[in-house]
């Protein structure tokens, strides 16, 4: 469950961990007709960078140009905690992120394993975002919307939203 006082705290932190629990997010590229699509993020706290590995043949690696922004949508395992993310995006073939990343599931993607002609990866390096956390228990929101409902003044208190900046 996502936690309020973490959100508020400590959002940066609780959003590395969530994007830790994930499999897969919603990547697309800023100011282009491609559509988001899945794909399992490998975060690097340290660097403020989210790597996905992926193929020199696809529609988002050509459409890649210098300077490209891409957008990365999170919502954690337990449906509570939302989060969307922006930066630059570039294709970085990087061997020590490769060996870094690289398991069995990924693996199964690439007939040639780490030598696959096509494998290559993508650094979304993030320079700001926003995340919401919200209360997962159906009581607490009931009780919410119902204290909300009797108090025309009173807004639900159901979660948390907060900008991020990555320095």
């Amino acid at each position: 469950m996502a936690s309020f006082s973490e959100a508020r705290e400590n959002p940066v932190e609780q959003l590395w961990d969530e994007i830790g629990d994930v499999h897969a997010g919603m990547l697309g590229l800023l100011g282009s007709d491609l559509l988001m699509r899945p794909m399992a993020p490998q975060a690097d706290r340290s660097t403020h960078t989210i790597w996905f590995f992926t193929k020199t043949d696809t529609d988002l690696v050509k459409a890649l140009r210098p300077g490209s922004r891409g957008q990365f949508c999170v919502v954690g395992k337990d449906h509570d905690y939302h989060a969307s993310l922006t930066g630059s995006l570039a294709v970085v073939k990087d061997t020590a992120k490769i060996d870094e990343y690289w398991n069995a599931v990924v693996a199964a993607w690439y007939e040639g394993g780490k030598e696959d002609p096509l494998l290559t990866m993508l650094a979304l390096s993030l320079d700001e975002g926003e995340i919401w956390a919200s209360t997962g228990s159906s009581v607490k929101f009931g009780w919410e919307i119902a204290k909300a409902n009797l108090n025309p003044e009173k807004m639900p208190d159901v979660g948390v939203h907060r900008h991020v900046r990555f320095a």
